[in-house]
């Protein structure tokens, strides 16, 4: 069974169909890239996908249950979950508050008690707190757990964004290119985070990505989007020797 499946997902802008007739299935467990030259309508998807957007048509299934249209909170409450090209961090408040941020789906007191920090307040607030630092753990950032978020280095504030995404606890994680702006160096420890997060979590993950040498080092299939339209799809050794692809996107 498919964890993520979209069929015939399209929407216009303008007049213009930034997506047009999208489809994809994706495995529980399953490491999934989508790839595309700029503007091909990889981040319309995800729009898409988040419930940014609503599709003029098409039909979005997570685990058989028809989300389509559903607005982004209650998306992110059936289990899917995401990151962005642009680092959206909350960079006035601690790393701790900004993993803690994702965690108030699942932890809850209401206003009077947190109004007047009733016995419940403080029970949740360190339930958030403990389970806040392990997710920082994992990520060897819990010895800056008392930093602002804007204190960090740019790999560092990637690997939060992610920390915070896994605390809303999805079923599918959605990464923005999450290598732009990354050194070498600091896409190959990328490389070993997405994987450590895909065995650690057993989550699935749909990558965006421009950066080849790592869609091929860990995609296990690809989608390649161009002019809104899929231009391929399939197992990642197919897909990016197929001579579509190397003309109208590796431009060979």
């Amino acid at each position: 069974m498919s964890l993520l499946e979209v069929r015939n997902l399209t929407i216009s802008f303008g007049g213009l169909r930034a997506v047009d007739d999208f489809n994809i299935e994706i495995k529980k467990g399953q490491l999934y890239g989508l790839i595309g030259p700029n503007g091909a309508g990889k981040t319309t998807v995800f729009n898409l996908l988040t419930g940014v957007y609503k599709p003029d048509e098409g039909i979005i299934r997570l685990e058989e249950k028809d989300i389509t249209g559903l607005k982004t909170i209650d998306i992110n409450k059936t289990g899917i979950a995401r990151t962005f090209q642009n680092i959206r961090l909350f960079k006035d408040l601690t790393v701790l508050d900004n993993v803690k941020v994702g965690l108030h789906n699942h932890y809850h007191y209401s206003t009077i008690e947190g109004i007047f920090r009733l016995p419940k307040y403080y029970k949740v607030e360190k339930a958030m707190d403990e389970r806040a630092m392990e997710l920082l753990k994992v990520f060897e950032l819990d010895g800056e757990a008392d930093y602002l978020a804007s204190n960090l280095p740019y790999g560092k504030q990637r690997k939060l964004e992610i920390a915070r995404a896994l605390a809303t606890k999805p079923k599918l994680l959605l990464l923005d290119e999450p290598a732009a702006g990354m050194n070498p160096n600091e896409t190959g420890e990328l490389m070993d985070t997405i994987r450590f997060v895909r065995d650690k979590f057993d989550m699935t993950i749909l990558l965006i990505e421009h950066d080849m040498k790592l869609v091929s080092g860990i995609c296990e299939a690809l989608t390649v989007l161009n002019f809104g339209h899929i231009l391929a799809q399939g197992q990642t050794s197919s897909v990016l020797n197929d001579p579509q692809v190397i003309t109208a996107y590796l431009g060979e």
